[in-house]
């Protein structure tokens, strides 16, 4: 649901401050379309927000995943040292 725009009301005050009629009734018009094409609609704020959850359960499956190669790597890399360590060698 979008806030009503008074276009009469802006272009009296256009006009009132020095405006042609022509120049009040363009820059209204340019106004409200301005306007209306920035705002959002549900239907837009649930597709960013079912993306938004994609990239969530996408990025949580990455950290699982590099979590899972840190962890390997860390074995990998102390157990060499355990072996020769608790082996006296």
């Amino acid at each position: 649901m979008s806030a009503a725009f008074d276009t009469l009301k802006f272009v009296r005050r256009l006009r009132e401050s020095g405006f042609s009629e022509s120049q009040a009734e363009a820059v209204a018009e340019a106004f409200r379309d301005a306007s209306t094409e920035a705002l959002a609609t549900k239907h837009d704020i649930e597709l960013l927000r079912h993306d938004l959850k994609e990239t969530e359960l996408r990025l949580t499956g990455d950290l699982t995943l590099v979590k899972w190669m840190l962890g390997l790597i860390v074995v990998a890399e102390v157990a060499p040292w355990l072996v020769k360590f608790f082996s006296g060698a």
